[in-house]
């Protein structure tokens, strides 16, 4: 390792202990009441909910695989490519926020409208982070992680860990995976982001929300993106 990957290395492990601390009470407060919510909720809805997000996350995991240039980061040292990541995140986060402000102020009707434009954002943005660090996202193997990725980012407690062991050791696990938990996906995410969701709606207030929350949850995202892969990389140099 040169000097920049073995500083790499240590926020890395610094990352993980974070990762690995449990959540503060508003988080682990909030993610209990949903579970209640969730539990009065009959299994028919959750059906219809879970094939809901499983087709819209498929949708845009197609679009974006048709949007993203290849190899974006070929002949890039590790330290270009996060650059490169930092660059686009910031990007993505203007995007982000400009959306959200622009739901947030259209009340109930438009907030409902945040939900699949987020979405696609944010795996817009996490296909780019896999051609900057080496990997092809048209596979499926990728996509896959790509998946993972996003689940690490937003889950509560129990689950971010059993994905951050998933993702650590992904080169022995890969082969065991066929597809994620659908049902599990769609709730973790749900759970994660319903109460700044619901704040977004609020009139007055709901473009102001929807700016920060989007811009926080994107930042979000490309801090556990550029983890992640910096992670794979440091352990298993990707072939394309």
């Amino acid at each position: 390792m040169n000097e920049y990957e073995l500083k790499v290395y240590e926020d890395v492990l610094e990352w993980k202990r974070k990762l690995k601390r449990r959540s503060g009470f508003i988080a682990r407060a909030s993610k209990k009441a949903q579970t209640k919510v969730n539990q009065m909720i009959p299994e028919k809805v959750h059906y219809i909910l879970t094939e809901s997000i499983k087709n819209m996350v498929k949708a845009t995991l197609a679009g974006s695989n048709i949007t993203t240039k290849k190899q974006q980061g070929a002949g890039l040292t590790l330290a270009e490519k996060d650059g490169l990541l930092q660059k686009r995140l910031a990007g993505f986060r203007k995007t982000a926020a400009v959306e959200g402000a622009g739901t947030g102020a259209g009340g109930i009707l438009l907030g409902m409208a945040d939900f699949p434009l987020l979405l696609s954002i944010k795996m817009k943005f996490l296909f780019d982070a896999a051609s900057i660090y080496g990997y092809d996202p048209s596979t499926y193997e990728e996509r896959l992680f790509i998946l993972y990725v996003f689940q690490l980012a937003f889950s509560s407690d129990e689950k971010r860990k059993e994905t951050l062991e998933r993702i650590e050791n992904w080169e022995e696990k890969k082969a065991q995976l066929v597809e994620v938990d659908w049902q599990e996906f769609q709730q973790e995410y749900r759970d994660y982001i319903d109460l700044v969701k619901m704040l977004q709606m609020i009139p007055g207030i709901g473009a102001v929300v929807g700016a920060y929350a989007n811009y926080n949850l994107l930042d979000q995202l490309g801090e556990t993106a550029m983890n992640a892969y910096r992670l794979r990389i440091l352990k298993t140099p990707p072939q394309m």
